[in-house]
């Protein structure tokens, strides 16, 4: 029998994305041979008349001695049912974290109330399982630990250590939270409460986004002050890697392209108009892009500091993000310096599948990486990774030079070391491929009838569900 699932994430495309977990909030859900639902917060940046969102009910939530007016609303988008938690505290601020400068300072607060929020629906309804995303839900597997009301069992994914929602130990009074879970063995880190170890401590099962990520977390330089923590959990910690909506990722039926293709030959339509609209010259050039945010992680400095240099190549760059302002300054700069490289600050979903469509080679440096959708979308529109090989990059991106035209794999440009020399070594690497336009498109061909979908992952956090649920 199907387990009924409730699918709980703080951002789900389309109704509101920063990143990934948007990408994999909308499109796993779909995959899954279950009965779910998924939950996320009513942003105000969220269009309800576009998506047909209407009010369910009405409640309060008290929480830390305070009350809290909370709204649900509903709607049901392609096929799947989405709940929506609408309370101002949580959902009127302009963005959903906090500015590109810094976090809100009352995030404890406003994922603590969505949280216990959840919780609230779970009580009020039957669930088998409710599938946790990243510090923002943490505090649910807490609560339901909590509460031996709740049968519902807990899934928490952690798709980025690097964010763990770590806030002031007094916020576990305006959370209601039980000063007997300030330890270290439970959501006590540095003399700071962390929403990321409450999830990890007190879930039935965890996950986290590649196989090689999974492992990585285990060690201190991916363990982010958690890998002591982490290995007393190892035996409930599997690494699965994830996948992309192989309709939405489609440049066949891409509606954002000016052209559709199904091959390396088809792609020059959606190059030309590229370089027209982004003011780049030299169509037989290789186009490398960036997608993505503009933070350490995704390998900026390196970028940056290779970036004068890849200039002088024959060659040109587009690079799509937003991010730091430190990184945005530096990169104008570079930009207004050097007519081969084009900035587009600003996150643009329909811009971001163009370029993709354009890109000759897609820049992805990053320092570290628990699975990384990029690679994924690149393959699909026929832009060759061009990836440090850590996390998912490492699981899903092989080498050019163990190219084989047999494998299921993907294949790319590797590059070992994390450094601006080791990147532009890389890319050099690349432009050599480019310049062998049989073997370049041999290989773009192959990547793009590669199988990155969700059918297969999907299956194993089925199989997590159900174990859990009849444990």
């Amino acid at each position: 029998m199907a387990k009924k699932v409730l699918f709980a994430a703080s951002e789900v495309y389309p109704f509101a994305k920063t990143g990934g977990l948007a990408d994999v909030a909308y499109a796993l859900p779909r995959a899954l041979d279950c009965d779910v639902e998924v939950i996320m917060p009513l942003y105000s940046c969220v269009n309800r008349e576009k998506y047909l969102i209407t009010q369910e009910k009405t409640f309060e939530i008290s929480m830390g001695g305070n009350t809290y007016p909370i709204e649900m609303f509903g709607c049901t988008h392609e096929g799947m049912n989405y709940r929506f938690v609408y309370s101002p505290i949580l959902c009127d601020p302009e963005f959903l974290y906090g500015t590109s400068c810094a976090d809100y300072g009352n995030n404890a607060i406003r994922f603590g109330l969505f949280c216990h929020t959840i919780v609230t629906v779970l009580k009020d309804e039957n669930y088998d399982v409710v599938h946790l995303n990243d510090w923002q839900c943490g505090l649910v597997a807490l609560l339901v630990h909590d509460d031996p009301q709740i049968a519902t069992k807990t899934l928490f994914t952690i798709h980025n250590l690097a964010y763990q929602g770590t806030f002031n130990a007094s916020a576990m009074s305006e959370l209601g939270i039980h000063g007997d879970h300030f330890t270290m063995e439970g959501i006590e880190f540095y003399d700071q409460m962390s929403f990321m170890k409450a999830g990890i401590s007190y879930c039935d099962a965890l996950t986290t986004v590649s196989p090689t990520y999974a492992r990585e977390i285990l060690t201190p330089e991916f363990g982010c002050g958690l890998d002591g923590f982490l290995h007393q959990h190892r035996s409930k910690l599997q690494g699965i890697i994830n996948g992309i909506d192989s309709n939405h990722f489609s440049p066949v039926s891409d509606t954002a392209l000016v052209a559709s293709y199904h091959d390396a030959k088809g792609k020059k339509a959606s190059k030309s108009d590229a370089l027209k609209t982004l003011g780049l010259k030299g169509a037989t050039k290789p186009l490398f892009v960036f997608v993505g945010r503009f933070v350490a992680q995704k390998g900026m400095d390196m970028l940056i500091e290779a970036l004068p240099k890849i200039a002088a190549m024959e060659c040109n760059v587009a690079l799509l993000g937003e991010g730091e302002e430190g990184y945005h300054e530096a990169l104008s700069d570079l930009s207004a310096r050097y007519p081969t490289i084009h900035l587009t600050f600003g996150y643009d979903e329909a811009l971001s599948h163009r370029i993709y469509a354009a890109g000759d080679f897609l820049l992805m440096p990053s320092l570290f990486e628990p699975c990384g959708l990029n690679q994924m979308i690149a393959f699909a529109y026929g832009a060759v990774p061009v990836v440090h090989r850590v996390g998912g990059l490492a699981d899903t991106v092989k080498k050019i030079e163990n190219f084989d035209a047999e494998s299921t794999d993907g294949f790319g440009v590797v590059f070992n070391t994390p450094t601006a020399r080791s990147l532009l070594a890389a890319i050099k690497k690349a432009c050599t491929l480019y310049a062998e336009k049989k073997q370049y498109e041999t290989i773009v061909n192959h990547n793009m009838k590669g199988d990155f979908s969700w059918a297969k992952s999907a299956k194993a956090y089925s199989a997590i569900y159900e174990r859990v649920s009849n444990g």
